[in-house]
């Protein structure tokens, strides 16, 4: 993880007057599954396309394991697998012919271009499929079938562009665990503005809007960062919820109390003191919780902040 997979040093593309992507300075650690995170329009495609070499930056250079790709050099593109928002396939092909065809434009022998068909047809859970002609797959198979070919040249990193952006929650659900699989042995850079996606699988966030990078942090570190001072209380007997939304409204470290079906929801300006006071007070009172948890906010209630 101390390696660096992807590096743009002022990368930056506009077209006419409108600036599409503000100069863009980001380092992708080997390994991680990076989200780069974003509301439609903010700039995530026009960054994968200039990774990938299939547009040209305005300013700025891009690498990628250390070998540039904004100049669309051919051993550049051994170095990443791309797949794009909207994949098309040849859709008469089955996916072992079409994987098969990829092998060859990547000048892939026979044996080795069989080879990586069947690992990454088991990888991507098609291997029942391959012989199956590509119009008849789900949603899901498609976006899956692009993850394969887009890892049969074996590359050590992964352009995913809104790969789940138009799938249901099933086909959702296959698409992650298969990213998930790839953790520590492929770097993926993965766009989305899907906040929960973006929550569950990944490792490292980028935040941008209108073109312009915002943050880069962990997950832990962003989620700890803007974490809320509120804990929530599930009481045992919710009859006791006036009683005790009262008497902790007048303790000095507590700013307000909600109550709502049995559950305390306190906001504090002191965490120290109230971590110290809070059970103790409650176990005087004679409480018995169901649950005490001190909140942290969702990578939503933080992107829609930052992102306004």
């Amino acid at each position: 993880m101390n390696e660096i997979a992807i590096r743009t040093e002022n990368l930056s593309r506009h077209y006419g007057e409108v600036q599409a992507l503000k100069p863009l300075n980001l380092d992708v650690p080997a390994g991680s599954i990076f989200g780069f995170l974003g509301r439609n329009g903010a700039g995530k495609t026009t960054t994968m396309r200039l990774l990938a070499g299939l547009a040209r930056p305005s300013t700025g250079r891009a690498w990628i394991v250390g070998i540039e790709t904004t100049q669309a050099d051919s051993a550049a593109r051994a170095t990443f697998g791309y797949l794009p928002q909207d994949p098309a396939f040849y859709p008469w092909m089955s996916a072992r012919d079409y994987l098969d065809y990829v092998g060859k434009l990547f000048q892939m022998d026979k044996a080795t271009r069989q080879r990586r068909s069947d690992e990454v047809l088991a990888l991507a859970g098609l291997t029942d499929a391959a012989k199956r002609p590509i119009r008849g797959f789900s949603g899901g198979m498609v976006q899956r079938l692009g993850v394969a070919q887009a890892l049969l040249h074996n590359p050590p990193v992964l352009l995913l562009d809104e790969p789940t952006s138009a799938l249901d929650p099933a086909g959702r659900y296959e698409l992650l665990t298969l990213i998930e699989s790839l953790r520590g042995r492929v770097t993926v850079f993965f766009s989305s503005h899907i906040l929960g996606d973006v929550e569950r699988i990944c490792d490292t966030i980028a935040i941008i809007r209108q073109g312009e990078l915002l943050l880069v942090a962990t997950r832990d570190d962003l989620l700890n960062q803007y974490a809320a001072d509120v804990v929530e209380l599930d009481l045992s007997d919710a009859a006791r919820s006036a009683e005790l939304s009262a008497l902790l409204a007048e303790q000095p470290w507590v700013i307000d109390v909600i109550p709502a079906n049995g559950r305390l929801r306190l906001r504090v300006h002191d965490v120290d003191t109230a971590k110290h006071a809070l059970l103790p007070l409650l176990v005087q009172q004679g409480v018995v919780l169901e649950r005490y948890e001190w909140v942290r906010p969702s990578l939503e209630e933080i992107f829609l902040a930052l992102s306004e």
